[in-house]
C-alpha cells in the first residue's frame, strides 16, 4: 500500500497496549516460528472483503460484524464457534430482509485474542498484578506467574485460529448454512410469547423463501441459498504476532496482513504517529479504526491519510463508538470531516463499548436499551447528515450468557451471575443478538421506504 514501507517499520514508532516480554531470547523463537506458518488467510479473500465493503459504502451492501469481545483458550470448542456462526447467520437473514441488500458478514473470530486494557494493574484483596491482557499475551487467573506475559501464547493462539478458521469454512459451505435451515432456527425464536412484533417479520421471510421455492430457485439450483461468504476480523494489538504472519501477495507484490481478512485499530491505539497505525498503513487487507469521543476530526483527517492514501473504496471502516446518548455530540463532526476530505470510508456503529456500566451486583454489564438506542441515534444522524449508515459491530456469542441485562428474556441485575463467562467485557446472548437484529432490520426497512419515497 506505501512505497518504502516494511512490516517491521513499526518497532521504530511509539508503542502502547503492548506487553514487554520478560525473555526476548524465548520472544524472537516464537516471531521466527510464526513465520515459517502458512498465513490464516489470503490475499484474494481480503480483496475480495474490501470489495464487498465498498458496496456498504454506496448503501448496496450492509456489515454485520460480531463475536467476542476476547477468544479463550479455555473456552475453545466446536460446539462455541458453531453457535455463535449460526446466531450470526440468522441476524443475517433477518438484516438481508429488512435492508434488501447482501449482507457481508465478518465475524470477530480465530484471532481476536488481545485486549486493551485502561489500566496497566489491577488490585484485588490488596495484591496488585499486571492487567489480564488475553489469552495471546497472559492468563486470566490472578496470580503472579500467570500474569507474566509469555511468547508461546501465540503459537497456541495460531493454532486455535487455524482450527476455528477451517470449521468456519466447512459451515459455510458444506450445506449448515443452508437459508432455508437458518431461517427454520429463526422461526423458532419468533414462537416465543413475547415476540409478536418479531412473528409478523418472521413470517414473511418464510413466505418469500417459499414463493422462492415454489418458482424453482432453491438450495439444489441456487449455489447462494446454501453456502455463504464468512470473513474474519480482530483487533491488530500485538504487532509482533501481526508482522510473523505478515505474507507477500504473490499476485500484486503488496503486504497482507495473513492474521485476518480484516483488521482494525482500537480507539486507544490510534495515535497518528504511533506503532500500530504505522504497521496497519502497510498492508493492503480492510482496515478498522474505531472513533471514539476523544477522536478529533484533526487527528482523524491525519488518519485517513496515513491510513488510505489512494482513497481507496472498502479500504477504511470508521467504527463509531460513543455510547448512548453521546451520538450526537461526536458523529456529526466527525461526518463534517469526512466529507470536507472527500474521503471513501464506511461507517459502521459499535454500540457495546460506550455502553458499559458496573451493575448493582458488581457485574460490567451493558443495558440492551442502551445498545439499542446508540444504534437508532447513529441511523437518525446519518439520515440528518445525508451519509450511509453502512453496518453494525457487536460484540456477542451463540452462548445462553448472562452477562448483558434486558431483551426479550429480561436478563436482570440480579440474574448476571447466572451464566457469567466472558474473559472481558459483557456480551450479548444469543436472543439477544437476534432480537437486535430484528429491531435494526426495522431500521433498515424505514430507510429504505423513506429513500424510496424521496426518489419518487
Amino acid at each position: 500500500m506505501t512505497k518504502g514501507w516494511t512490516k517491521s517499520d513499526w518497532r521504530a514508532k511509539p508503542r502502547v497496549q503492548m506487553p514487554d516480554y520478560p525473555e526476548m531470547t524465548a520472544l524472537n523463537a516464537v516471531e521466527r516460528q510464526l513465520a515459517k506458518y502458512p498465513p490464516l488467510v489470503f490475499a484474494g479473500e481480503a480483496r475480495t472483503l474490501k470489495k464487498q465493503l465498498a458496496l456498504a459504502a454506496e448503501g448496496k451492501a450492509f456489515v454485520l460484524q460480531g463475536g467476542d469481545c476476547a477468544e479463550s483458550f479455555a473456552e475453545f470448542s466446536a460446539d462455541n464457534i458453531r453457535d455463535t456462526f449460526r446466531v450470526m447467520l440468522q441476524m443475517a437473514v433477518v438484516l438481508t430482509y429488512g435492508a434488501k441488500v447482501p449482507v457481508v458478514k465478518i465475524g470477530r473470530m480465530a484471532g481476536q485474542f488481545a485486549k486493551p486494557r485502561s489500566a496497566g494493574t489491577e488490585v484485588i484483596g490488596g495484591v496488585e498484578l499486571p492487567s489480564y491482557r488475553g489469552d495471546i499475551i497472559n492468563g486470566f487467573d490472578f496470580t503472579a506467574a500467570d500474569r507474566i506475559p509469555d511468547p508461546a501464547r501465540m503459537l497456541q493462539a495460531y493454532t486455535q485460529s487455524a482450527a476455528s478458521l477451517n470449521l468456519l469454512r466447512a459451515f459455510s459451505t458444506g450445506g449448515f448454512a443452508d437459508i432455508h435451515r437458518v431461517h427454520s432456527w429463526t422461526l423458532g425464536f419468533a414462537e416465543h410469547d413475547k415476540a409478536e412484533r418479531y412473528r409478523e417479520l418472521s413470517n414473511r421471510i418464510a413466505d418469500a423463501l417459499d414463493f422462492m421455492t415454489a418458482a424453482g430457485v432453491n438450495s439444489d439450483s441456487a449455489h447462494t441459498l446454501s453456502t455463504v461468504d464468512f470473513y474474519t476480523s480482530h483487533e491488530a494489538l500485538l504487532l509482533e504476532y501481526e508482522e510473523a504472519l505478515c505474507r507477500i501477495d504473490s499476485l500484486t507484490g503488496q503486504p497482507v496482513a495473513g492474521s485476518g481478512h480484516m483488521i482494525w485499530i482500537g480507539d486507544r491505539t490510534r495515535q497518528p504517529d504511533g506503532a500500530h497505525v504505522e504497521f496497519c498503513r502497510g498492508v493492503l487487507n480492510p482496515i478498522g479504526l474505531k472513533c471514539g469521543p476523544t477522536t478529533t476530526a484533526e487527528d482523524l483527517k491525519i488518519l485517513m491519510a496515513k491510513l488510505n492514501p489512494q482513497n481507496e473504496p472498502g479500504r477504511l471502516t470508521l467504527i463509531a463508538r460513543f455510547g448512548a446518548g453521546k451520538v450526537g455530540d461526536h458523529l456529526p463532526r466527525l461526518i463534517k470531516a469526512v466529507q470536507a476530505e472527500g474521503a471513501n470510508v464506511l461507517w459502521s456503529c459499535d454500540a457495546m463499548h460506550g455502553n458499559t456500566i458496573k451493575a448493582a451486583s458488581g457485574y460490567k454489564t451493558r443495558p440492551f436499551e442502551s445498545v439499542l438506542r446508540e444504534v437508532r441515534e447513529f441511523f437518525a444522524i446519518h439520515k440528518a447528515e445525508g451519509t450511509i449508515p453502512g453496518g453494525v459491530h457487536f460484540e456477542m456469542t451463540g452462548q445462553d450468557v448472562t452477562e448483558c441485562t434486558g431483551g426479550l428474556r429480561a436478563v436482570s441485575d440480579e440474574g448476571l451471575s447466572d451464566r457469567y463467562h466472558t474473559a472481558c467485557d459483557p456480551r450479548l446472548n444469543a436472543s439477544q443478538s437476534l432480537e437486535l437484529a430484528f429491531l435494526v432490520a426495522e431500521e433498515l426497512t424505514s430507510r429504505r421506504v423513506e429513500t424510496r419515497r424521496i426518489a419518487l
